[in-house]
């Protein structure tokens, strides 16, 4: 039965259209008339004998097969009015687990560029991610970019310094650095100190030695004897990318207000400020009770004195200049970014010529020493600093 497969066009017309297999009525009746549509295209021709679309087929021609051809995808057939499909593709299988994360995380990395700490830090929960000027955040993320955040992050590392000296007593400022019981502060703070106490903000005392000295960068190291465990440290941060405008906490003990924080911004780099290098200056500063004094460390900007006397002994630093209220009590403490990192140890601040320990205050302007200076003295402190 191959010869009944043949393709439109491939029969003749007219009086010689008749199919190979009419042999007479019977065998005719065994191919009984389909009510199938001709696949010949409609044509444009009078001709009658050309079947058009819609009409029976030569009862002689058999019947099509109730099967589809095997060749999948071919030309049409006569016996087809359609192609075959092709069998679709089998869907490729996508990654999962933590191959798919870390795909997800490239995208958004190269999608938002300087985002990408944050971006690894929603998806995987992470309390720390990369700043534009530090190096990490110790603020928890519900509380990021708050004071009560950073206040509550930093404080911990944060203690006060009372040094006993043949003057008096003057009160300052430390920040925790290591868990060994390392602070490091102003070298006024505890210059010329005979005895040395450190409260920490669970209101424990212990007492410290002084490591080293840097007068020249104002400056000092000092250690608790006998200091516990689980001290909180604070994470030292990166001062080079500090820009001006950029919000800021300071935490220290103003006039023996231990754990007072404020708040404000960085209101300009590289500052000029010079202090004195005297100890007798440092027995000075920041008198309470018997004793003379003027209560805050004098300094020297833009040829100006501030606050008293320097002396003839001086040295100047590049220093942070910021809003955030300070006063006497606060040397030695620290400037903090919204990461909760330090960038900077608090060490001048300026008052009215004629203010008096009751009326004197903060007037939004204090100064820090970079937090980039310290880390590069470290080393020199720990080996018991540049005046030994």
């Amino acid at each position: 039965m191959t010869e009944s497969f043949r393709r439109s066009g491939e029969y003749p017309q007219g009086d010689q259209h008749q199919s190979a297999y009419t042999q007479g009525d019977a065998q005719q009746s065994a191919y009984p008339q389909q009510p199938y549509a001709s696949a010949h295209p409609a044509s444009s021709s009078s001709d009658s004998s050309t079947p058009s679309y819609g009409a029976s087929v030569n009862p002689e021609w058999p019947p099509p097969p109730a099967y589809e051809p095997a060749q999948q995808g071919a030309a049409p057939t006569a016996l087809l009015t359609e192609p075959v499909s092709p069998a679709p593709a089998a869907p490729r299988k996508r990654a999962k687990g933590p191959l798919a994360l870390l795909a997800a995380v490239a995208i958004a990395a190269a999608a938002v560029g300087g985002g990408t700490a944050y971006a690894f830090q929603e998806l995987t929960g992470s309390d720390t991610v990369a700043s534009s000027s530090t190096s990490t955040s110790v603020v928890p993320t519900s509380e990021k970019g708050t004071v009560a955040g950073v206040a509550k992050a930093v404080s911990p590392s944060i203690v006060e310094i009372s040094a006993t000296s043949n003057a008096g007593q003057s009160t300052g400022s430390g920040v925790i650095i290591t868990s060994g019981g390392e602070i490091i502060t102003n070298n006024h703070v505890v210059s010329g100190a005979s005895e040395i106490k450190v409260q920490l903000s669970n209101g424990k005392s212990y007492t410290a030695k002084v490591v080293g000295t840097d007068s020249k960068k104002d400056l000092a190291l000092i250690k608790l004897e006998n200091a516990p465990s689980g001290l909180t440290v604070a994470t030292l941060g990166d001062s080079a990318g500090v820009k001006v405008g950029d919000q800021v906490v300071a935490i220290g003990s103003p006039e023996g207000l231990t754990g007072t924080v404020t708040s404000g911004i960085v209101s300009a780099l590289n500052r000029d400020v010079t202090v004195s290098t005297d100890e007798s200056q440092g027995q000075q500063q920041q008198q309470q009770g018997g004793g003379s004094g003027s209560g805050q460390w004098p300094f020297e900007f833009g040829g100006q004195e501030f606050n008293g006397d320097t002396g003839s002994s001086t040295t100047t630093y590049k220093a942070l200049q910021t809003d955030a209220s300070l006063n006497p009590g606060n040397s030695g403490g620290a400037l903090i970014d919204m990461n909760g990192n330090i960038i900077g140890i608090n060490s001048a601040m300026y008052s009215a010529a004629d203010a008096t320990s009751s009326s004197a205050g903060s007037v939004g302007l204090g100064f820090a020493i970079p937090i980039n200076t310290v880390k590069a003295d470290l080393d020199t402190l720990r080996a018991g600093g540049s005046d030994s």
